[in-house]
């Protein structure tokens, strides 16, 4: 088994966490409260900033194969991922220049930026987000929610171009080869840090 079908493997318990978590129902089902999904969505466009970062870290550090497959994360993630944000903004009247990183945010981009100091354990703290993502797109599009604004954000992660991205992520994992305990401890950490999100004001 390959070390990123290890990391499925170990996420599946807690991405079934976070399905079952009332923030991800209520997504799903399209009756999440708007002022809870407006305040998620304003800490995961704080969120979504640094990974942009991150994936510039890792593409400083990346083997040649590998540097432009980086620079297409960032640029996806700026431009596409934060493009819905800033859609969804308009929509349900959230402010995104005008917060702060909550605890959980700032908890869990730290995580990741320090992680991403090192190739190949950075990929495997940032994976937790980018496989649970494309995993949740999925299962939710199964029974996709009615209301439009989530709908859309269901169709974002269901996409396949998205669960390419995510796939091409665990590629990247297995040819660097990070020693697979440390890859192990940090996907976990990673996946909490996911759940953790959920829990909006």
């Amino acid at each position: 088994m390959r070390l990123s079908e290890e990391l499925q493997a170990i996420g599946r318990p807690m991405l079934d966490a976070q399905l079952a978590h009332p923030t991800v129902v209520g997504i799903g089902k399209g009756d999440l409260p708007e002022p809870v999904f407006r305040s998620w969505l304003e800490q995961d466009y704080l969120f979504l900033l640094d990974y942009v970062r991150v994936f510039s870290r890792l593409a400083w550090q990346a083997p040649d194969a590998h540097l432009g497959d980086l620079v297409d994360l960032a640029h996806a993630t700026f431009h596409e991922e934060l493009d819905l944000h800033r859609s969804l903004s308009a929509e349900f009247g959230a402010n995104l220049g005008g917060v702060e990183k909550g605890p959980a945010c700032a908890a869990y981009t730290r995580f990741l930026l320090e992680a991403a100091a090192n190739y190949g354990e950075g990929l495997a703290a940032l994976y937790p987000c980018m496989w649970g993502y494309s995993t949740l797109g999925k299962i939710l599009a199964q029974s996709p929610p009615e209301e439009p604004r989530y709908r859309a954000w269901v169709d974002t992660y269901a996409s396949p171009d998205f669960a390419a991205l995510a796939a091409r992520i665990g590629e990247m994992i297995d040819e660097a080869a990070p020693d697979p305990d440390r890859a192990k401890a940090l996907f976990r950490e990673g996946m909490e840090h996911e759940l953790a999100f959920w829990d909006v004001p």
